[in-house]
This record gives C-alpha cells, structure tokens and sequence, in this order.
C-alpha cells in the first residue's frame, strides 16, 4: 500500500489495531518574513546626510550646490518616511483583525459549550418531573439520566450539523474566499469531533444501548457497524460527487483500503469479544440465591467501550485525512455530500414511518 496510507496497529488484548498516528489536519501555516527595505533605505539616507553635513562644516565655505542638494533630498525623506508609517499602521491593523476575529471563535465555542450544558439540565429537569424516558430502559435513575441526556444532546448535534450544512452550501455558491470557506469547513470537522465525544461518554454509561443504535434512526441502524458509520462505505458514496485529478483519487483509494483493513481488524475483534463474553457469562460462578460472579464479564463490557471508541476514532481520522487531501472548494463539497447523506437516511426512516398511518 503506498507509505502515505493510515497505519493502523494490533492490540495486545484482541485484534483489533492501536489508535492511528495523529496527522495534523489543518497545517501551522507561518508567512515569510520580510525585511523592511524601505526602512533600511532611511537609515542609510539619514546617514548620508548626517555625514554630507559633517563634511560641510569642516570647510570654511558652504557652496550654493551642497545647500541645494540637502534641501532637495528633504521630499523624498519625507515620503519614505510617511510609507513606513503606512506600512506600521497597516500591519497594526492586521494584528488587530486577527485578534478579534479569533475572539469571536473563543465565544462561539465557549457559548456552544453552554448550550450543551443548558440541554443536559434540562434533559434531568425532565427526568425529575417525570418526563423524558424516565422507565423506558428500566435502568436506574443515574444511568437513565445519562442516556436521557446523550439523547437529547445527540439531536440538538443533528439540529447544529442541518445548520452548518446548509451554511456551508450558501458559502459554496455565494461565493466565499477560501480563508473564510476554510473557517466553515474547520467549524464543522469538529462538529464531527464533538459527536464521537459524547459518543465515547454515552458508551461509558451503557455500551450496549449506544451499540444497538436505538438513538439512530430504523434506516440508519441498517449501516451500523460498531455503533456508527463504516468509514470505506461512507468514502465511497462521497469521492463520486467530488471532481478529484489523479492524485487525489490515488491517495482516497489507498485510503479506503487502510480503512477496509482497519474495519476488517475491528470486526474480528468483535467477534472475538462476542466469544469470550459468551463463555464468560456462561461459567460465571454461582454464588447462591440466583447470583453469579460477573467480574469476568463486566471486564468484557469494559473491552467493548474500548472497541467502540476506536472505532469511532477510526471514523474521526478517516473523515481528518480525506479532507486533508482535498481544496478548501472540495473539503466543503464533500461535507455538504455527507450531511445530506445522513439527512436523507433520516428522511427515509420517516417516510417508511409515515406511510403505515395513510389510508390503505
């Protein structure tokens, strides 16, 4: 496979791979460096003059020519100087765009931080008035409130993601200039990366729910693998709607195979965590009154949040390098192709739904 492919490692205690190397997504970009030349041409003319005037006073005599000279230079010293100062003023600008402009991202992610938190009070406020799923996993109260939660932070995610798709569709035909799409794009990788989040802390509280997918859609639950999407599936309904050249398209192939190796690597390992789940709860030992020594299996539980979270892991990294080989024009495409994807899998689901209550 070609060097530039996802490596993806064995782990020690099933066969399943080791978190990938982290590329970086979006590179440190630093801009040249440049010398004030003009700067440099004012001290050097501030200097000939400064010598030009020692000269003149070693003599005796001051010539109209030399007074003339001085007094001719004085424009010109005067409009490099007001340039430098141009300059000044407008790298101060700069400087102070960029900070507010940086300002504003801190608040919208500090303000997104608080609606997340706003949507888990009111998802307990709920549960305490007896409202929202409150019996319907028959779970104590502590993890039922958790889920309850995830549920609800989960669709306020799918509300955001409708958003930021439709707002990277407006920027695509507006059109924006690429640093500004770039924003857009990078706004909604982590959107992405919010949902494994609480994708990894749902599975914390109950790895079997999260798993089963009751929080998706009938439709959606059709393409689940491991609690969410299939990486090499999803590339290839996407790399169609993009108009790739030949590297590109190179570069994807190679990398849905590392995903495809990367799945087939996870699956085996699910099916070796199924296995020994089932022997273990099978010769747990009785402790009498219809009790059992499940310390065993919990620890196959446990396997399994670790599981899922690699697989979402594997999920984030794949969604992190297409992009990376793609242009700003073409990260936001695809984007746009998988939010649309995904709303139209719900839409589905609906419209099955919808159509048992029509007249026959």
């Amino acid at each position: 496979m070609n060097s530039s492919s996802t490596q993806y490692l064995n782990s020690k205690r099933m066969d399943v791979y080791e978190p990938m190397h982290q590329f970086s997504m979006w590179g440190d970009f630093k801009g040249n460096i440049y010398q004030d030349t003009s700067a440099t041409m004012i001290i050097e003319v501030d200097t000939k003059l400064d010598n030009q005037s020692e000269d003149n006073n070693s003599h005796t005599t001051i010539g109209p020519s030399n007074h003339f000279d001085q007094e001719a230079s004085k424009p010109g010293d005067k409009v490099l100087r007001r340039l430098a100062q141009n300059r000044e003023a407008a790298r101060k600008s700069r400087l102070r765009k960029k900070a507010y402009v940086q300002q504003l991202e801190a608040s919208r992610l500090k303000l997104l931080h608080l609606e997340q938190e706003l949507e888990q009070t009111k998802a307990q406020a709920a549960l305490l008035s007896g409202g929202v799923n409150a019996s319907r996993l028959g779970l104590p109260g502590t993890t039922n409130s958790a889920i309850a939660a995830f549920e609800m932070e989960y669709e306020h995610w799918v509300e955001e993601q409708n958003k930021k798709t439709n707002a990277l569709k407006t920027a695509l035909h507006a059109p924006l200039p690429d640093t500004e799409l770039d924003v857009l794009v990078k706004d909604t990788l982590n959107h992405y990366a919010n949902l494994f989040t609480i994708k990894a802390t749902a599975a914390k509280v109950d790895v079997c729910y999260l798993i089963s997918g009751m929080w998706k859609t009938s439709t959606e639950r059709l393409f689940l693998w491991i609690g969410g999407f299939r990486p090499s599936e999803l590339l290839k309904v996407l790399v169609p709607q993009l108009k790739l050249l030949d590297q590109q398209s190179h570069d994807l192939c190679n990398l849905i195979q590392a995903c495809q190796q990367a799945e087939d690597s996870l699956s085996q390992g699910m099916e070796k965590l199924q296995q020994t789940l089932a022997e273990a709860v099978a010769c747990a030992r009785d402790l009498g009154g219809d009790c059992y020594e499940m310390s065993n299996p919990m620890e196959k539980l446990n396997e399994l949040v670790r599981l899922v979270i690699q697989a979402d892991f594997v999920r984030h990294e794949t969604l992190q390098q297409t992009l990376r080989y793609l242009t700003t024009q073409q990260a936001a495409q695809g984007l746009i192709s998988l939010g649309e994807y995904f709303k139209r899998l719900r839409d589905l689901s609906t419209a099955w739904t919808v159509r048992l209550c029509e007249p026959a």
